[in-house]
């Protein structure tokens, strides 16, 4: 092949590869109503929904043998996929290549929700040393003060409520449930307020949603937002017509499994 025409290949692939990762780097959107749920039915979770977009995901957790595994029904066979390689420590790396953000330019914590499926006082117990060990990147609670960072960390499932809430320092705060927002929340224990979706509202997304059920979502979304908290309810159908109703209402999360399926739904009701 001639030299020039090899040179002009060469420049030609190299041009196509450049514009192949700004159309990539473009493509990329952060998603602040999107939650990743059930982490365990992919192979990569961190990775998949950073690939997505998503701004909270959750890890199911065990305290196995002394270590803090991510499973969501047996942690026997899952001793590797430990709560810091699977998700800490990748985030930290985020975080230190984008300074100090999970995302390139998106100057907001990242939630990491930890569902805690053994006890709650003992895991939490666990979970502390290895919180600490990342506290450059996670939110804080400081004697009434709160810092965000790259990462806020929210305790969901076996929760150790009175143990967060007793506690003057800490790096990780609860998920208080929806229809018990009114309680004390002057000490900053929650961030984010959930409630299974079939609890409040029995529409499937088919027609209208009852008024009765829309006062009633909008009721609690209302006080939840009072106190401060982000409102997520779990175990919703995975439809757009839910996904858009239950946003109108001022729901602040939309749990999922279908990641890019949400993903597209986002983007096109922001475009």
């Amino acid at each position: 092949m001639p030299f020039f025409k090899l040179k002009l290949k060469r420049t030609s692939i190299l041009l196509a590869f450049l514009m192949l990762s700004i159309a990539v780097k473009a493509q990329m959107v952060t998603l602040a109503n999107a939650f990743a749920h059930n982490d365990y039915r992919h192979k990569r979770p961190l990775a998949e929904a950073q690939a997505n977009g998503y701004t909270n995901i959750e890890a199911d957790v065990f305290l196995f043998n002394g270590k803090l595994v991510v499973a969501h029904i047996n942690p026997f066979f899952k001793g590797k996929r430990t709560l810091e390689s699977l998700y800490l420590a990748p985030l930290a790396a985020l975080a230190c290549k984008y300074n100090g953000n999970v995302y390139e330019g998106y100057n907001k914590p990242v939630t990491l929700m930890i569902d805690i499926k053994t006890d709650g006082k003992r895991t939490y117990e666990a979970l502390k040393p290895l919180l600490e060990k990342y506290r450059d990147i996670l939110s804080s609670y400081d004697s009434g003060v709160v810092t965000k960072r790259a990462v806020t960390i929210v305790l969901s499932g076996h929760k150790p409520y009175r143990e967060v809430k007793s506690e003057k320092t800490r790096l990780a705060f609860i998920d208080e449930d929806l229809r018990k927002v009114n309680r004390d929340t002057a000490a900053n224990v929650s961030t984010m307020a959930s409630c299974k979706y079939s609890k409040l509202i029995k529409w499937k997304g088919s027609g209208r949603m009852p008024n009765a059920e829309k006062a009633r979502l909008v009721r609690y979304v209302d006080r939840a937002h009072k106190n401060g908290d982000q409102v997520r309810l779990w175990a919703s159908p995975d439809n757009q017509a839910v996904w858009k109703e239950i946003l109108n209402c001022g729901v602040d999360l939309i749990n999922t499994d279908k990641l890019v399926a949400l993903k597209n739904f986002l983007v096109s009701q922001n475009n």
